[in-house]
């Protein structure tokens, strides 16, 4: 018995545009947040690399990750936390 296939409306760039016109702008919070995560990842990922080259500051991170967190400049989040934290 065949697998039923889906198909999907294609549309083009000018649908696409009028589609994304009607649409609600995103939340402010989201738009501010999405605008901070490149610097978060690279905060995280420096906040790491020293971890992994300095056993006493990966120890002293760990006792603190909020406070590496706020110190790195970044806003401290309790899943900021926990991604450093799986990230250590």
């Amino acid at each position: 018995m065949p697998v039923p296939r889906h198909e999907f409306e294609m549309y083009d760039e000018e649908r696409i545009g009028e589609l994304l016109r009607v649409m609600p702008q995103a939340p402010e919070a989201w738009v501010l947040t999405a605008a901070r995560l490149p610097a978060t990842r690279r905060a995280i990922e420096q906040i790491a690399a020293l971890a992994e080259a300095d056993a006493t500051f990966r120890s002293q991170t760990l006792e603190d990750l909020e406070g590496a967190l706020a110190r790195a400049g970044v806003e401290v989040s309790p899943a900021l936390v926990e991604h450093l934290r799986d990230r250590l």
